[in-house]
């Protein structure tokens, strides 16, 4: 299909050839995508989108008019404009910084559980920074396991999210200055957990009306998510699951297989895709596939999880957030596989169109039309081994006809940890700071 096919609706809504391919085989179907139901909500409501409208609590709802000389200024309770901006600012950052760190949460349980000896198939892959972390916390590590380690590890970095008094650990890897300033402007976090609870205990009803105030406190959430909880889940991550090193691999929808059975893997959490990595590549799985007709296995990643595969097994990246309902549109996907965050909940009545199973995995997060498998940490392994297998069973029940994959794929190298830079460097990171010094570089920048 070349792209003088395509609509202009259908041109406009993605530079991407696979996303437009997709899109317009969706259309060819009578599916709706996201592209659809942003179409279906505009004109957008202009109170909500500059942040004007407030709802927290039952004299509401309220909004404020952006304009000079009509409609209301003020809410019922008297909140301008700027307060209400900030309260709803600081309480999205508050949702980002809960999941973000509940993600980290549960990382330190799978290192607390794999010192324990209950991580149902976990292991300590990087005993290098596993040490270089427990040397931050001041943990002994003279003569003693890694498994001992890690248990003392694990432990430190739990009380992170509960203490009432900072500092949390990771923030004092800032250079001096910056820690300095914001202990000065008072945003220096007290307890990950702590920062989040206090944004919802200011924004309910009046409680802070500072504007300035009330950003002040998201700032500090903020520190605590991406110094604290976040910071946890990317270095216990590369403990468990190794740090990442450079990589070849391939992206976009073109890396979905006709002839294998296709798993996708979508979400956030590699306590559950390391698993389904290993699962997949089980000589019984592979035997099972190959019972019913497929020459495979091919197991892909879909938004977040999916770069945690791909950077450290290469495994391929079907695609981004936007994309996640394309693949199933693929017809040729027997599972797509989810944990937390990024989900679609219109996931499940699109699959309920092909054969595609849309598996839940878990306890924090189900969706209409899901089959759930409760993932847990203690029997990882067999419980990725039944999702496996509930994925190649289904392969027998795809409809040839309905199967459209894109040609289109990319040649990506990734895997560059802080690790794989410094020493690609020579062991420091002066020969960077030096071309940045001498003007041979501009500047660097960060696509996140």
């Amino acid at each position: 299909m070349t792209e003088k096919l395509y609509s202009e609706k259908i041109l406009s809504r993605s530079i991407d050839p696979a996303t437009r391919e997709m899109l317009a085989r969706a259309e060819e179907l009578g599916l709706e995508t996201a592209w659809d139901r942003l179409e279906a909500m505009l004109p957008q409501c202009g109170f909500g989108e500059l942040g004007v409208c407030c709802r927290n609590c039952n004299m509401g709802p309220c909004r404020i008019s952006p304009f000079e000389e009509e409609g209301p200024k003020l809410g019922v309770c008297g909140a301008t404009a700027d307060i209400i901006v900030a309260r709803n600012l600081i309480r999205m950052i508050a949702a980002g910084a809960a999941a973000h760190s509940d993600h980290g949460r549960d990382i330190a349980h799978t290192l607390l559980l794999t010192a324990e000896g209950k991580g149902g198939g976990y292991e300590i892959k990087d005993e290098a920074k596993l040490k270089a972390l427990a040397a931050e916390y001041c943990i002994e590590t003279e003569g003693r396991s890694k498994e001992e380690i890690a248990l003392d590890l694990a432990h430190a970095v739990y009380a992170e999210f509960g203490k009432q008094e900072g500092p949390i650990q990771f923030t004092r890897r800032a250079p001096e200055k910056r820690v300095a300033l914001w202990q000065k402007l008072g945003v220096d976090p007290r307890g990950i957990d702590r920062e989040i609870v206090e944004i919802m205990h200011r924004t309910h009803i009046g409680v802070d009306n500072d504007p300035v105030h009330l950003i002040l406190q998201g700032i500090r959430a903020s520190i605590s998510d991406g110094w604290g909880g976040s910071m946890v889940a990317t270095e216990l991550c590369d403990v468990l699951f190794g740090t990442p090193t450079p990589v070849r691999s391939q992206s976009n929808l073109g890396v979905l297989e006709e002839d294998q059975v296709n798993i996708v893997m979508h979400g956030h959490e590699p306590t559950l895709s390391e698993m389904i990595v290993a699962a997949a590549m089980d000589p019984e799985m592979v035997a099972l596939a190959k019972k019913y007709g497929a020459e495979g296995i091919n197991v892909v990643g879909m938004c977040c999880t999916g770069n945690e595969v791909l950077m450290r097994h290469g495994i391929p990246i079907a695609g981004n957030f936007l994309q996640q309902e394309l693949a199933v549109i693929t017809g040729a996907v027997e599972a797509i596989i989810v944990d937390v965050q990024c989900i679609m909940p219109a996931l499940g009545a699109l699959s309920g169109c092909f054969h595609t199973k849309f598996i839940s995995t878990s306890p924090k997060a189900k969706f209409p039309g899901a089959t759930h498998i409760e993932f847990h940490e203690e029997h990882a392994s067999e419980i990725a081994k039944e999702i496996v297998r509930t994925a190649v069973e289904n392969y027998r029940f795809r409809k040839p006809g309905q199967v459209h994959i894109p040609d289109e794929k990319t040649e990506c190298m990734v895997g560059f940890s802080v690790e794989a830079i410094v020493a690609a460097l020579g062991g420091t990171l002066d020969p960077l700071l030096d071309a940045i010094k001498s003007g041979a570089i501009k500047g660097l920048a960060g696509v996140v």
